[in-house]
């Protein structure tokens, strides 16, 4: 299965299309957003999403009211989702992950940072995209999840 996952993307409404468009387009049956789309105007972008759509509030979420309207399932992090055969752990910051939390995930998605991170660590892939909204790198991405292979691609939304 492929999975799309967009982080951090802070409102910037034309990237978190072109991410979706992207995502789409590379074959992404689910999306996971760990956090941080900030309003409830970006919400509404998200919510298009054709498929099953797993999304977390991040530490700038503040209008979470709103974000919950439009998407009833946001929750805080930890949220775990079973996708293709793979546990999949979510949370904004994976510094906040207790061990016994991912010691039951195949697969650790995070955001927060704004850096790309795509790595095994015994047996565990962890996974930020990066931003999607480019403000602190200036590098848009975002990232496709395989769970056949349990390895991830990082995109270049702007290239």
């Amino acid at each position: 299965m492929r999975i799309g996952v967009v982080s951090d993307t802070h409102d910037r409404l034309p990237m978190i299309d072109r991410a979706l468009a992207l995502l789409a387009e590379r074959g992404a049956e689910a999306l996971l957003h760990p956090g941080d789309l900030v309003a409830p105007f970006a919400a509404q972008r998200l919510k298009r999403w054709p498929g099953p759509l797993f999304v977390i509030y991040g530490n700038n979420d503040g209008e979470r009211a709103g974000l919950k309207e439009i998407l009833p399932d946001i929750q805080d992090g930890p949220l775990s989702v079973e996708l293709g055969g793979r546990n999949i752990l979510l949370h904004h910051f994976v510094d906040w992950c207790r061990p016994e939390q991912m010691a039951r995930a195949d697969v650790i998605v995070s955001g927060h940072t704004h850096g790309c991170a795509n790595e095994q660590r015994n047996d565990k892939l962890f996974l930020n995209p990066g931003e999607c909204c480019g403000w602190v790198t200036g590098r848009c991405t975002a990232a496709v999840l395989d769970t056949d292979t349990l390895s991830a691609e990082i995109i270049d939304l702007d290239a």
